[in-house]
């Protein structure tokens, strides 16, 4: 008889997960909280052990949006205009997409009318969650019927984000486990460019506390990151959202951040929230199993979200098919596979995030010089590579 695995939420790790099961002779359904599928999404990137995920998954549609033709500006203070290293300049080789992107990917593969055809029921939460000797016995909630009901399952993955359900009833309350960053983003698409730039241009402006990144794309128009710092998480979350954004923005009045702003108050499609990481010395506990965000939530400065997400599904199908028969060897193998990675980043996300916004006025005139000396070492090896293209052949040769 087919194992089933019960999965909570229809994000990049919970699909991930699906078709790693799927592959591993598992039956998975999907529940969301949410009443339909995302689309759309910021600005996301993927570094080698995620494209290799991906491919390991089979998302042979998926669309990346590396610019081409673009530039990276960073602006001073006077609002001047220098060219900069970006993200996508860091070494790995980042590859640039939207969120929506990969989960668009995803789906195909485990659309109920097609792919993989996995289960997947909106509107539908886990309630409470009782592990038995062989099953796990929940209670799901289906919020457009109103009324719950109650599945044993063989397996709960939990890959509901950052708050996890999943993670509360089965491992306990979230203060157990999200360090807090002091730190707010705002992330969203732009309707169109700012203002006097390239179509596929990127624009930095760090000040000390704060930064507005726009990301330029292929094929699409750029997405926006605001980010600051903030004592009062809680106050964060009160009142409207885009005054409370210009207020803290307010004498950073670039018309590509005045761009940004404008667009943030017109937008349904924006990520608002406090910094995190989740820190937990086991990531399951019998049948129950936490994966992407709700497991370790490497946080977006870390740039490695999506990739980390990925790689964990591909590898939970690889360890179920390996140990069929010994689900606790399954997620320990996993697990073991996983840590090292998850630790090596979740520590990197601390250097990163002064490259997306220092944090004081010290580390900004740090990174302004790393910049510059960035650049212009790029631009030395980029001479250097044209003289010798541009130099003639010695005869005989």
């Amino acid at each position: 008889m087919q194992k089933r695995a019960l999965i909570v939420g229809l994000g990049i790790a919970g699909m991930s997960a699906a078709i790693g099961l799927r592959r591993a002779g598992w039956t998975p359904v999907i529940v969301e909280r949410a009443p339909g599928r995302r689309t759309g999404g910021y600005f996301v990137n993927l570094m080698p052990e995620g494209m290799r995920a991906a491919r390991d998954l089979g998302l042979d549609t998926l669309h990346t949006r590396d610019p081409e033709r673009g530039t990276t500006w960073a602006l001073n203070r006077r609002g001047h205009r220098r060219p900069a290293v970006g993200w996508l300049d860091l070494p790995g080789r980042p590859t640039a997409m939207v969120r929506g992107d990969v989960e668009a990917a995803l789906w195909q593969r485990i659309r109920p009318d097609g792919g993989d055809g996995v289960e997947v029921r909106f509107a539908t939460a886990p309630v409470e969650i009782a592990e038995g000797d062989t099953s796990v016995e929940v209670v799901l909630e289906d919020a457009s019927a109103g009324r719950r009901h109650r599945e044993s399952f063989d397996l709960v993955v939990g890959a509901d984000g950052l708050r996890s359900t999943v993670r509360r009833l089965a491992f306990g309350p979230d203060e157990r486990f999200m360090t807090t960053w002091n730190a707010m983003i705002c992330a969203f698409p732009l309707p169109g460019q700012a203002p006097s730039f390239g179509a596929q241009d990127s624009v930095i402006s760090a000040r000390a506390g704060r930064a507005v990144w726009v990301f330029g794309l292929a094929d699409r128009a750029p997405t926006a990151l605001l980010t600051y710092r903030a004592k009062d998480i809680d106050a964060q979350f009160t009142g409207d959202r885009t005054e409370r954004l210009r207020a803290v923005f307010d004498d950073m009045d670039h018309p590509a951040v005045r761009h940004v702003l404008d667009a943030l108050a017109g937008t349904t499609d924006c990520l608002f929230d406090s910094v995190h990481q989740v820190r937990m010395d086991r990531w399951h506990t019998g049948r129950v199993v936490l994966a992407g965000d709700a497991a370790w939530c490497l946080n977006l400065f870390s740039g490695m979200g999506t990739t980390a997400a990925l790689a964990g599904g591909a590898e939970l199908g690889r360890v179920l098919a390996e140990h069929p028969g010994d689900l606790a060897a399954a997620l320990t193998a996993w697990e073991g596979r996983l840590r090292p990675f998850v630790t090596r980043h979740q520590r990197l996300a601390r250097l990163k995030q002064q490259w997306f916004m220092p944090t004081h006025r010290a580390s900004a005139v740090v990174r302004a010089l790393v910049l510059r000396l960035a650049v212009g070492a790029r631009s030395a090896v980029t001479e250097a590579r044209l003289l010798r293209a541009a130099a003639p052949v010695p005869d005989g040769v």
